[in-house]
């Protein structure tokens, strides 16, 4: 199984930016949880994350990118550092180039364009860097 490159430190655009996750990202995924009760559901999540959750999934990313599993990246607005969401990709399955992408951005942020950037920005890395094409997008407004 092909290993997932290294996201560039910033995927840019007017509006939004894409980073790798990181641990300062966990106090606004938390809060973003809080604020949106569903938002756990929306994604296949049993329950809401735990920080100690949430810090694993930092500690393990280069291991699952580096297993061709998944990669997930932050949203923030140009030049910021504050989470404004994620991009989690996952369901790779590399015979076909294929893979899901999720999208989502907190509430206060819904509606403005923010999730389908972050998608065309994620979906043109993963097609021209990591050879993924075939791709299922899902925007979780």
């Amino acid at each position: 199984m092909p290993s997932i490159p290294p996201p560039p430190d910033r995927i840019v655009d007017a509006l939004v930016e894409l980073r790798p996750i990181a641990e300062w990202d966990i106090p606004e995924v938390l809060i973003a949880h809080q604020d949106d009760p569903e938002l756990h559901r929306r994604l296949g999540a049993a329950h809401p994350p735990t920080g100690a959750e949430l810090g694993r999934q930092v500690e393990e990313e280069a291991a699952r990118r580096h297993a061709g599993a998944a990669v997930s990246l932050t949203i923030v607005e140009p030049g910021g550092s504050d989470c404004r969401g994620r991009v989690e990709v996952d369901g790779i399955d590399w015979s076909r180039g294929g893979a899901e992408v999720r999208v989502w951005v907190i509430p206060q942020l819904r509606g403005r364009g923010y999730e389908q950037r972050a998608a065309d920005l994620a979906t043109r890395w993963l097609r021209e860097s990591v050879g993924l094409d075939a791709l299922s997008v899902r925007l979780l407004t």
